[in-house]
């Protein structure tokens, strides 16, 4: 299938490891301009020099998604290096699992920060250019916990749910503009073993380290239908399928890439 991305621009936030990562390779398969939208510098420079080896255009931008004046650069950059941007990928997310009432209220405003508002700062700041051109695609990262509410889990839920209705929300905005956005939930995905993980990711705390083991994964897998825990691979095909043109007329809608967790 062509999917008519070459040498089309495209930036993904959170590119330096695991679901981001794979994402930018996917995309770097295609031929296209890539801008690694990442706060972890030598991440974000490995992954762009691995994307360029495999035939993409590839750059790394410092960039805190929670800062606008941070993303409204990194979006001036890359428009200024490849003339547009032509998709946008929101991947950037953190969660560390706790019951609800035993969360430190930082930890709640880290969660809104990054993956509510980051989803805010990086659509506004490229709608701009798409409504001139009459044309984008913005794939934002979901998780079924904000589809069914997981345990555990509520406030990152909180945000996951916001980012489905403000994706449905502006699909019926700007549709008139060409521009689609859809949402795509992974299940659990954690980093291959063989993979680094920056100082800054979640996986690198101790708690999310946990899940990574053996013996937890397979406890993990007996909740999923296929009976696996998610490669960062097993996402890549939806989010690059909806960000070309073989869903040109598919807007506003969220696909669960979880190995069956929730059917809806």
């Amino acid at each position: 299938m062509d999917l008519n991305l070459a040498g089309k621009t495209v930036v993904v936030t959170g590119g330096g490891s695991n679901i981001g990562r794979a994402i930018c390779l996917a995309f770097a398969r295609e031929r296209v301009n890539l801008a690694v939208a990442e706060i972890d510098e030598a991440m974000g420079r490995r992954t762009a020099d691995d994307a360029e080896r495999l035939g993409a255009k590839a750059v790394a931008i410092r960039t805190d998604v929670t800062q606008w004046p941070s993303v409204q650069a990194m979006v001036r950059d890359v428009e200024a290096r490849f003339g547009r941007i032509d998709v946008l990928v929101n991947n950037v997310g953190w969660t560390h699992d706790a019951l609800f009432m035993e969360k430190p209220r930082e930890e709640w405003e880290r969660e809104v920060q990054l993956n509510l508002w980051g989803m805010i700062n990086c659509t506004r700041a490229v709608l701009d250019g798409m409504v001139a051109r009459k044309a984008g695609a913005i794939v934002s990262m979901g998780s079924d916990a904000g589809r069914m509410g997981e345990f555990r889990e509520a406030v990152y839920g909180a945000c996951k749910a916001g980012v489905i209705a403000l994706t449905k929300s502006l699909a019926r905005e700007v549709g008139k503009f060409g521009i689609r956005l859809n949402v795509v939930c992974p299940g659990m995905t954690m980093p291959p073993p063989d993979e680094e993980v920056g100082a800054l990711s979640m996986w690198n705390a101790p708690e999310n380290r946990s899940w990574m083991t053996p013996d937890m994964k397979a406890r993990i897998a007996k909740v999923y239908p296929l009976r696996r825990v998610a490669t960062p691979q097993d996402v890549t095909g939806a989010v690059v399928f909806l960000a070309s043109d073989a869903a040109g007329f598919v807007t506003g809608q969220t696909l669960s890439v979880s190995g069956g967790y929730t059917m809806m």
